[in-house]
Formats: C-alpha cells, sequence, structure tokens
C-alpha cells in the first residue's frame, strides 16, 4: 500500500505545479540532459556496430584471412600447400595467388596500384569478390585475353570505364644483377569494376592467374596460396598452425596484420563510448540531486503535513525517490526512441547532409568504407536505459535522505 501510496504521490508532485519556476526549470532540464545523452550514446554505439559490420561483412570477406607467401618471392610446390592448408580442421577453402606493384598509365594520368593474379573458380570460393564484381564479367574472366578488373576508386582517378584499355607498368628485377630495369609494359581491357565502396577500390585490381604468371616472369609459381576459415578472428592461430606444419619456407601472413587497428580502433571507441556514457548521463543525474533539494524546500510545507497525518520515514523517502526515477525513466524513454529513430536513418541523414554540403566526409580512397554504416543492437539499447535509470535513483538518496529527517513541528510554525 505504502508502495503505492508513495508513487501515487510523487507522480503528484512530479507534475504539480510548483510554486518555485527555478524547481521546474532545473527537473525539465535534467530530463532533456538524460535524453540527449541516451539519445547521443545510443546513436555513437550504432555507428561503431555498423563499423564492424563492414569490416566483418564487407572488408573481411574479400580480403584473405591468411595469407603463406614465399620467403624468395615465388612458391613452386604451391598445390602441395593448398593441400596442406585444406587439411586443417578450421580451413574451408585455400587458392593460389600472384602478387606485384604496378603503375596503372592511362593518357598523362598514372596510379599506384595492387595487381592480383586470381584463379576465378577457386578465389571464389575464398572472397566474397564475386558480390562486389557483376557476375557477366566474373563468369568472362578468363587468361589469355589480357583482362584486368579494376577497383571502382582507380578507375574513376583514371577516367577508365568498362570496356576501355590502359597500360600496365610492372618493375621488372634482373635476380643475376640484381638491378633494376625499364619496366614492362601490357597493354590490357577493363573487363570490369570492383565496387566495394571503400580503401580496397582505390588499390587493387585483378587479374588471370595465368597472366599475372607471364607478366612477373614466374613460370608455374605463385606469389603465394591465400586460405579462408571457418573462424575469421581466430584466422592468426590457424595460420601459424598450418605454417607449422608446411614445408615450403614461407612468410605468414593474417587479415590481421594488415587490417587488425581498424578492428581494434572499433573496440576502444566502443570502450571509451561506455565510459563517455556514465559520465554524461552521471552529469546530467547531477540535476536530478538539485531539483530534489529544491523540490524538498518547496514542498516542505506538503511534507510536514504528511507527516503529522502518519507519513513513516520510509514512505516519505520512497515520494522523493520516484520523483527522481520518474525523470530518470522519462529522460531515458525519450532519449532510447530518439537515438533509435535517428540510428535506424543514420546513413541517409548523413548522406543527405553530404550533399547538402557538397563534401563527403568519409572518403573511400583514406577509409575502409565511403559512407557512415550504422546497426542498432537491442542490448546496446538497454545497456544505456537501463544505466540512465540506476544512476537517476542513485542521484535520489540524499535528496530523499534529507526530506524524511524534516522536523514537521518546525517547518508547520514557520509558516
Amino acid at each position: 500500500m505504502f508502495g503505492s501510496l508513495s508513487f501515487f504521490i510523487g507522480r503528484r508532485f512530479s507534475g504539480g505545479k510548483q510554486r518555485n519556476k527555478m524547481v521546474s526549470f532545473i527537473s525539465v532540464s535534467s530530463t532533456i540532459g538524460i535524453a540527449v545523452g541516451v539519445a547521443v550514446i545510443i546513436i555513437g554505439l550504432s555507428a561503431m556496430n555498423g563499423f564492424e559490420r563492414e569490416l566483418k561483412n564487407r572488408v573481411l570477406s574479400v580480403v584473405a584471412h591468411g595469407e603463406f607467401e614465399g620467403v624468395k618471392g615465388e612458391i613452386l610446390e604451391w598445390q602441395k600447400v593448398i593441400e596442406q592448408a585444406n587439411s586443417h580442421e578450421k580451413v574451408s577453402a585455400a587458392a593460389p595467388y600472384v602478387r606485384f606493384t604496378a603503375l596503372a598509365e592511362r593518357a598523362q594520368n598514372i596510379k599506384a596500384i595492387e595487381v592480383r593474379g586470381v584463379d576465378p573458380d577457386l578465389e571464389s570460393e575464398v572472397s566474397n569478390l564475386t558480390d562486389f564484381i557483376p557476375n557477366s564479367v566474373w563468369t568472362k574472366f578468363r587468361a589469355g585475353e589480357s583482362q584486368v578488373v579494376l577497383g571502382k576508386g582507380i578507375a574513376d582517378n583514371l577516367g577508365l570505364k568498362q570496356g576501355d584499355s590502359l597500360t600496365l607498368l610492372i618493375p621488372v628485377i634482373n635476380s643475376s644483377i640484381n638491378k633494376v630495369q625499364a619496366p614492362r609494359r601490357v597493354r590490357v581491357k577493363v573487363a570490369g569494376l570492383l565496387t566495394l565502396g571503400g580503401q580496397i577500390d582505390h588499390a587493387l585490381a585483378l587479374i588471370p592467374l595465368k597472366d599475372a604468371q607471364e607478366y612477373a616472369r614466374l613460370g608455374d609459381a605463385v606469389t603465394g596460396v591465400s586460405i579462408r576459415t571457418t573462424d575469421v578472428f581466430n584466422a592468426p592461430l590457424y595460420v601459424r598452425q598450418i605454417g607449422n606444419q608446411l614445408e615450403s619456407y614461407v612468410y605468414l601472413k593474417s587479415w590481421k596484420q594488415k587490417y587488425g587497428f581498424l578492428y581494434r580502433d572499433i573496440q576502444l571507441v566502443r570502450t571509451i563510448m561506455y565510459l563517455v556514457m556514465v559520465l554524461v548521463i552521471g552529469v546530467a543525474c547531477f540535476n536530478i540531486v538539485s531539483t530534489l533539494m529544491m523540490a524538498v524546500k518547496d514542498r516542505a510545507s506538503e511534507i510536514a503535513i504528511l507527516r503529522t497525518m502518519g507519513a513513516s520515514d520510509g514512505l516519505v523517502r520512497r515520494i522523493f525517490i520516484w520523483l527522481g526515477v520518474l525523470s530518470g525513466v522519462l529522460g531515458s524513454l525519450v532519449g532510447s526512441v530518439i537515438g533509435v529513430l535517428v540510428a535506424l536513418n543514420l546513413t541517409y541523414l548523413i548522406k543527405g547532409v553530404e550533399t547538402l554540403l557538397g563534401q563527403q566526409f568519409l572518403s573511400g580512397d583514406i577509409y575502409f568504407v565511403d559512407f557512415l554504416p550504422s546497426q542498432v543492437e537491442s542490448t546496446d539499447v538497454l545497456i544505456v536505459s537501463g544505466t540512465a535509470i540506476v544512476l537517476s535513483l542513485l542521484a535520489t538518496w540524499y535528496p530523499a535522505k534529507k526530506a524524511s529527517q524534516m522536523n514537521p513541528a518546525r517547518v508547520l510554525s514557520a509558516k
């Protein structure tokens, strides 16, 4: 009974007209502060979730989880390496590749790119590159036709489109005299574009494996073997396990060496966001302390009357606890709704702002994505809103205690 009565009186105190306008102002500002803090944190965490999703589904789906690269620049018995890699229970596929750096030349424009020679059939099992290349292009991607699939960023930079031709300048090193000679010039045709929407688009070009072996003068050898694992985040462990069993002398590489910093940065920012959440909402909850202290003074006569009617210390404490919690719950609910609505439409909102300002915030040649992703997780919403309610509850302890210690005789005599 007292629990329901304390809630009823606390709600009346919260919604009733107060004689002190300053109390009303601080009460509203504390609710707004909590709502803004909750909304901002939900939006920030949703953005981090979006970056992690894009890293996993976009970048890690097209780059090799692990690589075994020849120490002397080539692997002769690469078929055996593939066989040994596939024998590992955590490896789902393996494929050879040839990799070298070249200059892409078109008229007066030159751009340094990474050229990767792949076997179209085997590469489809190792990565999801085919998801970002038109199927009609990939099915006709065969050796002997001087074809290249360019990243869209490279094509835009050089002013190329599908069907155009360009020249690849491939460095030639004479191992016998250890001297760099004039580069080979190879004329190739753009068979299609790789549209990933990020940094890879501005650096990667694909050519058939046989052509790459010919251009790099490797014969039947390859630069390395790439693998795909069933658990991408434990790929470095599997790479070491396989590497210890290989007969070939190879370098052991994993995606974490090149893109691991992105994953670590995302996790670090997420941790910081949780810390900021406690600080921002905590500061907003300080206003609840001020509001309740002023409310205790403003409602002193009502408290004294309740005490003369037999209200216990516990009832008075619960009244002001409910008064503070109601502000926290209202701010948390409003902030959660606003935060979720903005987070669900964050990508489109940012694109609209970019269009309005005529400037792109995330450039594809610098970041691994060229847009701001967002993914709302119900767990984050519950944690943030729950934290706001708990902090607002803690903020009511001292004012509620002061209200319960008020002397009704002294208050009424002063009136």
